[in-house]
């Protein structure tokens, strides 16, 4: 997990593992925290460009890009409606555990 406050400086989240798979955001319950968002649009941002953390020379660029697209996915997240029932956190987070344990388990 990354920190996000406002005493930690911006480059400090850059720090870790490029993650595989950006999550669904869209109707759960409860819904999906800032926090949340703003990891996904890292995600999106590290893929894409290839960098867990950018070179000096592309910091700006890179944090900008990370803004840019938490912003979008807020709007998106936000604006987007269902008539299905919200999903529960809990159980989905069992269903993808089942899913791993499953795919690496060993033979």
């Amino acid at each position: 997990m990354f920190l996000n406050t406002d005493s930690v400086s911006w480059r400090s989240e850059y720090h870790g593992v490029m993650c595989r798979n950006i999550h669904t955001l869209f109707n759960f319950e409860p819904p999906a925290t800032q926090d949340e968002v703003r990891d996904a649009a890292l995600q999106y941002v590290r893929k894409i460009s290839g960098f867990t953390k950018p070179s000096q020379a592309n910091e700006e660029t890179f944090a900008r890009a990370v803004e840019e697209v938490t912003a979008a996915t807020q709007r998106l997240v936000d604006g987007l409606v269902t008539t299905a029932a919200p999903k529960d956190r809990e159980v989905e987070a069992a269903r993808r555990r089942a899913r791993a344990e499953k795919r690496f388990a060993t033979a």
